[in-house]
């Protein structure tokens, strides 16, 4: 950790000496992020719910969904360019320094402009939780922060897994941008709309349905459409738990495995 953080504060320092250009690469990030909810409003221009689903109900989805990513993306979305250092043999340039490979990977090029895309995200949650019909208890409130840092630790491992893989395929970071962009993507509409083989891979097989469509639908007061028992949505804990333990046995033998490039 002190390693990540010395290499972050050197990245941030960097980025903050040409603060315009931090600024303006910020508020890009935000826009661009953005659009994703500006094309759910107008498909709500035309209808009442989605699945289900209101407005209101879409955006906590939507919110949820896209601060743990943020947060994830901030932390380790580094980690995708691990694949180019294989091929070029830079990663032995990480290998002499006196400092674990793994915080170097995570925190090169640490990019603080991804702060735009969290902003966004929590605006949208924060205006969904004044809209949602939800008797708010304490049990209730304590459950969406629960939701962002479950979420974010499911997703880091996803990007960790991802970037151990790429030990083998030197040229997976599409595959694993599949499971995290496309993951979250995926995240910000109900599951109801989605086939039920599609909601059951993303439960058991790569689970992320445990960032926030189980939980809210705990939350939201809503069925579950593979019919899981109720405690199932307070699993998000222990998934976090066993995916982080999981990516970090992957990346310790893909590091075992690295051969330089061979030249």
């Amino acid at each position: 950790m002190r390693a990540y953080g010395l290499i972050v504060g050197m990245w941030v320092r960097s980025t903050l000496a040409y603060r315009a250009s931090f600024v303006m690469m910020a508020f890009g990030n935000f826009a661009a992020t953005a659009l994703d909810f500006v094309a759910i409003m107008l498909m709500f221009s035309q209808i009442d719910a989605l699945g289900g689903f209101s407005l209101p109900e879409v955006a906590f989805l939507y919110g949820t969904s896209g601060v743990s990513l943020g947060l994830a993306d901030l932390l380790l979305g580094s980690m995708d360019r691990l694949g180019r250092r294989v091929r070029d043999g830079t990663l032995d340039t990480l290998l002499l320094r006196p400092a674990p490979v793994f915080a170097q990977v995570a925190a090169d090029r640490f990019a603080l402009r991804r702060l735009g895309r969290i902003t966004q995200s929590l605006l949208v949650l924060g205006w969904s939780l004044t809209r949602l019909d939800v008797d708010w208890t304490v049990g209730r409130m304590l459950m969406v922060p629960l939701m962002a840092v479950c979420g974010t630790a499911i997703f880091g491992a996803v990007f960790t897994a991802g970037a151990a893989f790429q030990f083998w395929a030197q040229d997976a970071a599409e595959v694993q941008n599949s499971f995290t962009y496309g993951g979250n993507a995926m995240l910000q509409y109900p599951p109801t709309v989605f086939a039920k083989d599609l909601v059951r891979g993303v439960t058991f097989l790569v689970p992320l349905a445990f960032v926030n469509w189980l939980p809210a639908l705990r939350l939201l007061g809503r069925p579950d459409p593979l019919g899981l028992p109720g405690w199932a949505d307070f699993l998000g804990p222990v998934v976090a738990a066993l995916m982080c333990a999981g990516a970090a046995v992957a990346w310790r033998f893909g590091l075992r495995a690295y051969r330089s490039t061979g030249s």
